[in-house]
């Protein structure tokens, strides 16, 4: 038998089920939150444009499956190096979005560089913990802290603030499974909390208003505070059941929650409005159990490398669902953070799923690892 199809068989289906399925609630919440655009807006196309997106990124999850995950021994800095290198490139040529200048456009193909970066970034994370175990643990530190150090400051002066806060819980994780003692850790963590004034210093305006509005929306209830009251207003008025698929007199239909943000980082607003209670705890369901699912690949590795690939992609996972979650219920700062495969965007989509195709080649070859 051929070895690749023999792979196949040996793919982890609960893993390949919950993203299949995660797939069909993304095309379906985008339609609801488009359906109602006229049919040659770019709106209006976003679902088409998703379908597209996540039949190329399965195609990227198949062959990251398939393809031995130790090729991160050599991949690894090529990976970050092409990372760091788009996000020099957006500082001089990039596009503006939202205020931040993010985006890279190739032929009409846009592009988050800080994507790819903090992808490479786990990569070359993994890759240090796995293979210098016996250093100290103030060296790995140093080292970790280097190899973040570039893309979150390129990031930080977009300035993309979500790009920023995802690198902290990510490395927090790799570095305690990576051995690293908890007293260096603690450290860590309050230099962090010990430098926060500083750099509320250095946040622009509109950043500034949006790590304090959510503390009380109702203070600026026109301006600053708009997004996350309408978020909420349309996530209680779905109640238990929802509104419906393509419901009329809808916040979306109505742009109270605004259609350019709707289908992206207020993807779960939608879900709430439309599928109500049920349909917005089917979903967080859905994601709980493709990162225990990640967690258990990442218990069944055979080596220290799988291991950590692993627990930096379950890292990801949840700090993009607990920011983008959390922010549609006021409950933290709105980040432009997206929700895992289900909001709309080509990159993060395809990001994502070769991050869950290297979960899977973990899963793979976990019995041929010596």
């Amino acid at each position: 038998m051929n070895p690749y199809l023999r792979k196949l068989f040996r793919l982890n289906w609960v893993l390949l089920a919950l993203m299949v399925a995660l797939c069909v609630v993304s095309i379906i919440a985008i339609y609801s939150a488009t359906f109602m655009r006229d049919a040659s807006s770019y709106l209006a196309q976003s679902a088409r444009k998703q379908t597209v997106w996540i039949a190329a990124s399965m195609v990227i999850f198949i062959a990251a499956s398939l393809v031995d995950y130790r090729w991160i021994k050599w991949g690894a800095l090529p990976v970050y190096a092409a990372g760091v290198g788009l996000l020099v490139l957006c500082k001089f040529i990039g596009k503006t979005h939202y205020g931040a200048k993010s985006w890279l456009e190739f032929g009409g193909v846009s592009l988050q560089p800080s994507q790819l970066a903090i992808l490479g970034g786990i990569m070359i994370i993994a890759l240090l913990l796995s293979e210098y175990r016996r250093m100290h643990p103030m060296l790995k530190l140093l080292l970790c802290g280097l190899i973040a150090g570039p893309p979150c400051l390129l990031v930080a002066a977009q300035p993309q603030l979500g790009g920023v806060i995802v690198w902290g819980p990510v490395m927090l994780a790799m570095l305690f499974v990576g051995g690293i003692p908890l007293r260096y850790l603690y450290a860590v963590i309050l230099m962090a909390v010990a430098v926060m004034p500083i750099g509320a210093h250095l946040l622009k305006e509109f950043q500034y208003k949006r790590l304090t509005t959510f503390l009380d929306p109702d203070a600026d209830p026109l301006g600053a505070g708009w997004n996350i009251l309408q978020s909420m207003t349309a996530i209680g008025s779905g109640g238990w059941h929802g509104k419906g698929f393509k419901a009329h007199g809808t916040l979306v239909e109505q742009d109270l929650l605004p259609k350019n943000i709707a289908h992206t980082d207020f993807i779960f607003s939608v879900i709430g409005e439309a599928y109500g209670f049920v349909g917005g705890a089917t979903v967080l369901v859905l994601l709980a159990m493709l990162l225990v699912t990640v967690l258990y690949c990442a218990y069944q590795a055979k080596d220290q490398l799988g291991l950590m690939v692993c627990i930096g992609v379950s890292g990801l996972l949840f700090t993009h669902i607990f920011m983008n979650a959390g922010m549609t219920i006021s409950l933290v700062p709105i980040a432009g953070l997206p929700l895992p495969i289900i909001s709309y965007g080509g990159t993060f989509v395809m990001i994502i799923m070769f991050a869950l195709g290297l979960v899977q080649s973990v899963w793979i070859h976990r019995k041929t690892v010596r």
